[in-house]
């Protein structure tokens, strides 16, 4: 068992703050004062406020008092025996990380904190999260990695390893994306993965291939990750994502130069992603499957959906994500109509349900993929014989979106798009076949055949457990329809 710290820890990311002062801690929008004592098992804001708790995220927040960041640390060991969410390997595999790097950087050596770090790794060690793949058993080989180098251990260094050097070939798609679809789950990964590489560089314990190869994979997701990124610095918010979760597209490329790692923005492709760029907006758009079959939990039922962004400002938005609870709000925000695409007879494209779980699944194909241009089909509706198909036009003041449903039984469907708009956009102006956005400088032309417009109230995730509402409109169609976005703002 080591006496003193065994690595040097430099640099990196502050966490946002989480605590707030004495015993009161701010996580997902809520906050809970602990009176007297700290109860790590309270679930009165649901399961993931707990696990964040038991994160302890809040030691590498900036300018938090050594001796009292330690006396947290000394608390919950105290209270290890009656844990449960704290036992479980995902919080093992976040605190373990965290509490490595703040004894590292403030230089502690504390026998009974080591004793029982310890004694978590190697729960952690027997209940790697195979049975969940994906993200979690990725952050179990990034914990893996950072208890091997503090107790310079070398059963736990051969399990990094091996997670990492498999998951990381498996779960990195070759345009550099996470395979899971959610640039904010992308930028959780990549923030773990420089984080291991802040290690390595530091401590020359070990040095071999690993170092190389995490630097190979943290280019490609830096470069996916800049070309996604809006010029704001916003992330598309498709998938399960959130605001003011994971660490920004910024402070990542400022930590990828601290660490001397350079990258190129790379083209999108294997992510089923596409970005196109006119001369006042950003139009980004999703023509891919919806994530990996065997771990799809934080899919959506989205395909064909898209984001627009004029002068850096949102304007046709995700509707985001404000809660993991198994509810209805839940529900919502996966299912087809809380998305920017095209619903037949109010059925699902993909069947979402239970929180985390997938049934039926579209399956896309892109026909097309020029600079310009995109199209696309998929199978969603094929129970029903019909297949949507859906085109995107850019040029430099217009985009064009057409969309085709393809039947092979003749018979007519309840055909509805969504067009969900950010809640800067106070009024809607809708004149027979058009939508004007006068805040917006944008208007929404629609085949003359359409056989209405409505405009209906929606909630707009701003982040965990905090909505607002905005306006979105639903257009109903029997034919093709055509949709002309004209960027009428010249200023």
């Amino acid at each position: 068992m080591t006496k003193t710290p065994s690595i040097v820890w430099r640099g990196g990311i502050d966490n946002p703050p989480s605590h707030l002062q004495n015993n009161s801690f701010e996580f997902l929008n809520l906050t809970k004062n602990f009176e007297e004592t700290i109860d790590w098992n309270f679930s009165d804001y649901g399961k993931l406020w707990t696990y964040n708790l038991n994160y302890f995220d809040f030691l590498n927040q900036k300018r938090i008092d050594k001796k009292f960041a330690l006396g947290l640390i000394e608390d919950y060991i105290t209270k290890d025996s009656f844990l449960k969410e704290g036992h479980e390997p995902y919080t093992i595999s976040l605190r373990g990380i965290n509490w490595i790097k703040f004894l590292a950087k403030s230089e502690i050596a504390d026998t009974n904190v080591n004793r029982k770090l310890y004694q978590h790794y190697l729960r952690l060690k027997d209940n790697l999260e195979y049975h969940l793949l994906g993200n979690h058993l990725l952050e179990n080989g990034y914990s893996m990695l950072f208890g091997a180098y503090y107790f310079k251990n070398e059963e736990f260094y051969k399990i990094a390893s091996g997670i990492l050097k498999e998951e990381m070939e498996e779960q990195i798609l070759e345009d550099g994306a996470h395979f899971e679809l959610s640039p904010m789950y992308h930028q959780i990964m990549l923030y773990r993965l420089l984080d291991c590489i802040n290690l390595l560089k530091d401590n020359s314990w070990k040095k071999d291939v690993l170092y190389s190869f995490l630097i190979k994979k943290a280019k490609k997701m830096l470069g996916w990750l800049a070309t996604i990124t809006y010029s704001n610095g916003d992330i598309p918010m498709v998938n399960d994502c959130a605001h003011d979760i994971a660490p920004t597209s910024r402070a990542l490329f400022n930590y990828a130069e601290y660490l001397d790692i350079s990258f190129n923005k790379t083209p999108l492709k294997e992510s089923g992603y596409r970005k196109f760029i006119g001369k006042d907006y950003e139009l980004f758009v999703d023509v891919g499957n919806i994530g990996p079959d065997y771990q799809p939990g934080h899919a959506h039922s989205d395909t064909f959906s898209f984001e627009l962004y004029l002068k850096e400002q949102p304007y046709i938005v995700e509707v985001g994500t404000s809660t993991y609870e198994k509810n209805e709000n839940r529900q919502k925000e996966r299912q087809t109509s809380s998305h920017n695409t095209v619903m037949l007879n109010n059925m699902e494209q993909t069947q979402v349900w239970g929180g985390f779980r997938v049934g039926k699944r579209s399956k896309a194909c892109v026909m097309e993929d020029k600079k310009e241009h995109v199209l696309a089909c998929h199978d969603g509706y094929k129970s029903i014989g019909a297949r949507h198909l859906r085109k995107f036009v850019s040029s430099d003041e217009k985009i064009t979106i057409q969309d085709q449903v393809l039947m092979k039984r003749n018979h007519k469907l309840n055909q509805t798009a969504f067009f969900h708009f950010h809640p800067s956009i106070e009024e809607l102006i809708i004149f027979e076949n058009k939508v004007i956005l006068p805040q917006g400088k944008i208007m929404l032309e629609f085949s003359k055949s359409i056989l209405g417009i409505k405009e209906v109230k929606y909630e707009y995730a701003l982040g965990f457990n905090k909505t607002t509402k905005a306006k979105r409109i639903e257009v109903d169609f029997q034919e093709d329809l055509t949709t002309h976005i004209h960027i009428v703002d010249k200023n």
